[in-house]
């Protein structure tokens, strides 16, 4: 079984239409959305939820009104000032350290799981799909990714398989070092800006500290063939394929607004491009 990740240093380089046009174009295969934070891939693929799961992670504080004394000393090493003059404990100033619960004498402070979340195998057009969403405010992104992206390889050990197609989170933070781990590859999507190269630069130190190859893609690379040019050059000096560049092409948009990949959508020069760039990323896998 092989697993890709496609990620990119920044939010907006059209990663998650890429996804959703490899899904179309691959054969035998599950798709993840490991953007837990703000899952945009349900967009494209109108995924029909077939099981809901919760997500609990981190504890807060709870004190047992008939067991306290009200001593005060939960109130006096609470650094996060959680506890009120009415031992109730605010529920958003809490941290979960469980500190107060352990100097507690009369033991009247649990720590309870919070519900931070939810996770679905779902059903599209395209084959099954693992995702999820974290509750507003939120922590432990990546804890939720590594669950989904487990979920995802147990599905496709027990249903066979070939490959796992996987839409991380931009960025460089938790959520990307869980969406990168046991990959074979990471496909990174860049845009011709400063800014776009500089961030795909930061996920590509990531991914080579985790000893994962990269490709990469110039999407809407005719918006600035200059810088598309130092991005290539950036590339030669890194040893690092471009599989691709996509062209800037409004009928991307309205296939998102049709709630269709590029690829059935039509046949225009983006998707032309897109299929090469799938065909050569299948070679390589």
């Amino acid at each position: 079984m092989k697993q890709i990740v496609v990620i990119s240093g920044k939010g907006g380089t059209g990663k998650t239409v890429i996804v959703a046009s490899f899904a179309a174009l691959a054969e035998n295969k599950i798709m993840v959305d490991c953007d837990v934070d703000a899952s945009n891939l349900h967009l494209i693929l109108t995924p029909a939820i077939k099981e809901k799961h919760s997500f609990k992670s981190g504890f807060t504080a709870i004190i047992d009104k008939d067991k306290c004394t009200e001593c005060g000393k939960c109130i006096e090493i609470c650094r996060f000032e959680a506890i009120g003059a009415d031992y109730r404990i605010d529920p958003i100033s809490c941290e979960g350290c469980a500190f107060c619960s352990f100097v507690c004498p009369v033991y009247a402070i649990k720590m309870e799981e919070n519900l931070s979340g939810e996770w679905f195998i779902s059903e599209t057009r395209y084959g099954p799909m693992v995702h999820a969403k974290l509750g507003i405010a939120e922590e432990n992104s990546g804890k939720l990714v590594s669950l989904v992206k487990q979920k995802a390889k147990e599905l496709a050990e027990k249903q066979n398989f070939d490959l796992i197609i996987i839409d991380g989170s931009p960025g460089i933070g938790c959520p990307v070092i869980a969406s990168l781990s046991g990959v074979n590859y990471a496909v990174v999507v860049t845009e011709p800006t400063l800014s776009g190269l500089h961030d795909a630069d930061r996920v590509i130190q990531v991914a080579a500290h985790f000893e994962v190859p990269v490709k990469l893609i110039v999407n809407k690379y005719d918006l600035n063939i200059e810088i598309t040019e130092e991005i290539e050059r950036y590339c030669q000096d890194k040893d690092i394929d471009i599989i691709g560049k996509i062209p800037f092409d409004d009928s991307i948009v309205k296939a998102m607004v049709e709630g269709k990949t590029i690829i059935e959508y039509n046949s225009c020069k983006s998707a032309k491009e897109i299929r090469g760039i799938w065909g050569r990323l299948e070679e390589n896998l």
